[in-house]
C-alpha cells in the first residue's frame, strides 16, 4: 500500500523516510501522536485532534512547534503526495521530543521531530459491521494515571499491544482493559459504550482513560439522534447485563461488539440504538465535511 511521508516538512515515500536512530521517539518512545481519517477528502475533526496532541504534549513537556493552520497544510501536502487522488484517507501525526544525547534530560533536545502519514483508507468489511467484533476481557491492567497517565496519547504503546497480544491469541477483535480498581477503562484501540434501557453509557474520564475525540463526538451524535449518551461507572459484571455494547474509534467510528469472552451481547447481532448512532455519526461526518 503507498504510504505518503512527511518529516520536518520534507515529504518522501515510507521506503525511504528516516528519522535519526538517536531521536528520542525511537529511543524512549517520548513522542505524542494522533490518527485521523477523511471523510469527503477531509481530515474529520482535525482541530480537536490537534488541541488533544497539545494537550498530550504538555503532558511531557514537549514544546510543540508550529500552530495549526501549519499542521493542516503539512497534513494537506503529505495527502497530496499520493498517487490516489479520490480514495478517503488515513493520517497520523507524531511529534517526539527530536534527536539529542543519550540521556533524559530533555534540553539535551532543542528541535522536536513532527512527522506525518497518510495512505488510503480501508473501510470496515461490511460483514464485520453486519456481525460485530468480538471482545475479550484482558488480564493486562491499564497504566495507572501515576505511573503513565492513559490521557497521554503516547507513541509508547507496549500497555496496549500487550492487550492486543492477549486478545488475538484468543481469537478477538479488540481487547478491554480494566483500571488498577477493576472497573473497566477502554479497550486497546478504542473506547467502549454499553447501552441498558436506551441509553448509552461509556466510563467517566475518572476511571483512567484516553479521551477519544470519536467518544467525546458520539455524545454530539447521540443528540442528533435523540439518544441519551452518559458517563458513569462500569464494572465487568455491567457487561453481562448490557443490551447492546459498541466501540467507538477514529477508524471504526460506532462498531458494535457481540460477542465478549465467547458470550454473545443481547441476541447477539447489532443493536437497534448502535445501528442508529452509527448511521447518524455518518451523516453528521459527511455534513460536516462536505464542500
Amino acid at each position: 500500500m503507498e504510504i505518503a511521508v512527511n518529516i520536518n516538512g520534507r515529504l518522501t515515500d515510507a521506503a525511504n523516510a528516516a528519522v535519526s536512530p538517536l531521536d528520542r521517539g525511537f529511543l524512549f518512545g517520548e513522542g505524542v501522536y494522533e490518527t485521523l481519517r477523511t471523510y469527503n477528502r477531509h481530515p474529520f475533526l482535525l482541530n480537536r485532534h490537534l488541541a488533544r496532541l497539545r494537550a498530550s504534549a504538555d503532558l511531557i513537556s514537549l514544546k510543540v512547534p508550529h500552530d495549526d493552520d501549519e499542521y493542516r497544510d503539512r497534513l494537506l501536502e503529505t495527502m497530496a503526495g499520493l498517487s490516489d487522488k479520490k480514495s478517503e484517507l488515513y493520517l497520523r501525526i507524531l511529534l517526539t521530543r527530536g534527536v539529542g544525547d543519550l540521556t533524559y534530560d530533555p534540553n539535551t533536545c532543542p528541535t522536536p521531530t513532527v512527522m506525518m502519514m497518510a495512505r488510503p483508507y480501508v473501510e470496515t468489511p461490511t460483514k464485520t459491521v453486519d456481525r460485530g467484533i468480538k471482545i475479550v476481557l484482558s488480564s493486562i491492567v491499564r497504566n495507572h494515571p501515576q505511573a503513565l497517565n492513559p490521557r497521554i496519547k503516547s507513541n509508547n504503546l507496549l500497555n496496549n499491544a500487550l492487550a492486543m497480544q492477549e486478545a488475538i491469541r484468543a481469537g478477538a477483535d479488540e481487547a478491554l482493559m480494566c483500571n488498577y480498581r477493576g472497573e473497566i477503562a477502554e479497550c486497546a484501540q478504542s473506547n467502549i459504550f454499553i447501552v441498558r434501557d436506551g441509553i448509552a453509557q461509556t466510563p467517566s474520564l475518572d476511571t483512567g482513560l484516553l479521551e477519544g475525540v470519536t467518544r467525546n463526538f458520539v455524545f454530539e451524535v447521540g443528540e442528533a439522534a435523540n439518544i441519551p449518551v452518559r458517563e458513569t461507572i462500569l464494572l465487568p459484571a455491567d457487561l453481562t447485563q448490557a443490551d447492546e455494547i459498541f466501540i467507538t474509534g477514529t477508524t471504526r467510528a460506532v462498531l458494535a461488539v457481540t460477542s465478549v469472552d465467547q458470550t454473545p451481547v443481547g441476541d447477539g447481532r447489532p443493536g437497534p440504538i448502535t445501528k442508529r448512532l452509527a448511521k447518524t455519526f455518518l451523516e453528521l461526518a459527511l455534513a460536516m465535511t462536505a464542500v
